[in-house]
């Protein structure tokens, strides 16, 4: 089997070691191993002449965003990937069931000639850029000041990762500035596909009233609004919980709750508890949010910027992902 590697050296768990690691499990594989987006972009140019059947990723929800769509922007077939949770967040990894890398890695290997079993995902698509989920509000802002507080943190930074550092930042420095800030923008989402769907407060898929395409959907406040085609945005916060109860759609949420009404409702959020108050429900192929001032946006967990419009659609093409719960019964390592 044509199999290719990167790690991410950059991300919190890569390291020299993890790609001698991967020379040891899969000694014919091509391994990158790469500390920018152009050494990526360079690697990937590489691949357009053989394409790999299967990619493994090492690195976080941005790595494989940027992988992915570094993939399409040079005209190469999407192949499977199986990805190896070395990141932060590590959203895909967590759904699919990635064990720690060296076991993955000694499980594709013992898997022998073959694909693995394979678990397919769609794809936000905003901008031209695909990802798993992207989306504005508070979730962008928390993004951002994790990472500003990872590069303040100098020799502590290590004590600042993961899920202790990221909630941090959020206690530390988002919920404080909307405490004192301007609160929640206001959204006005229209409906640019067929008829939106929505979910009822036993968990059923219904239709919409008055949700054609070109219907305002939901105006009001949003703390958070975006889609996704995967139930969690990293960490275990099921922030879609029915990201794929509706095939070929992609799962719209916004919340229009402040955010100390947030705060007490942390758990039960993260658990991706139904119904929540103040929480709407979309199933849409497509549609476009319109903010009153700029918000902060992010794709897959890397923040773009500002935005004052959206529009975000399901991509036509999907990707295939190692389903390593079904691989792990497979093979015993």
């Amino acid at each position: 089997m044509n199999i290719a590697v990167l790690v991410n050296l950059r991300a919190r768990k890569g390291s020299e070691g993890m790609g001698g690691l991967v020379r040891d499990l899969l000694p014919r594989a091509r391994v990158a191993l790469t500390r920018s987006l152009e050494e990526a972009q360079e690697w990937v140019d590489q691949l357009r002449h053989d394409p790999p059947s299967l990619l493994l990723a090492g690195g976080g929800d941005g790595t494989i965003t940027g992988l992915l769509n570094e993939l399409r922007s040079q005209g190469v077939a999407l192949p499977a990937i199986g990805v190896l949770p070395l990141g932060t967040g590590n959203a895909w990894a967590r759904v699919t069931g990635a064990p720690r890398p060296h076991v993955a890695l000694k499980q594709i290997a013992a898997y022998g000639e073959r694909l693995p079993p394979l678990r397919p995902f769609s794809l936000v698509r905003v901008e031209g850029r695909v990802a798993p989920f992207a989306g504005t509000g508070w979730d962008a802002e928390m993004i951002q000041d994790f990472k500003n507080q990872l590069a303040a943190a100098g020799p502590l930074k290590k004590s600042q990762a993961g899920l202790r550092g990221y909630l941090g930042a959020m206690f530390t420095r988002t919920v404080p500035r909307h405490l004192f800030g301007e609160g929640n923008p206001n959204v006005s989402v229209y409906n640019l596909g067929a008829p939106a769907l929505t979910i009822d407060a036993t968990g059923a898929v219904r239709p919409l009233p008055n949700a054609g395409e070109g219907q305002l959907l939901y105006q009001g406040p949003a703390g958070v609004a975006g889609a996704a085609t995967t139930p969690e945005w990293g960490f275990g916060f099921k922030a879609f919980p029915f990201a794929q109860a509706v095939p070929h759609r992609l799962s719209v949420r916004v919340y229009g709750a402040g955010v100390m009404e947030a705060t007490r409702n942390m758990f039960r959020l993260w658990r991706g508890e139904h119904p929540m108050p103040r929480m709407h429900d979309f199933f849409v192929e497509r549609l476009r949010m319109d903010f009153d001032r700029d918000v902060p946006f992010q794709m897959g967990g890397d923040v773009l910027g500002m935005r004052r419009s959206l529009e975000f659609d399901l991509a036509e093409e999907n990707v295939n992902l190692v389903d390593w719960r079904r691989l792990g019964r497979l093979v015993a390592v």
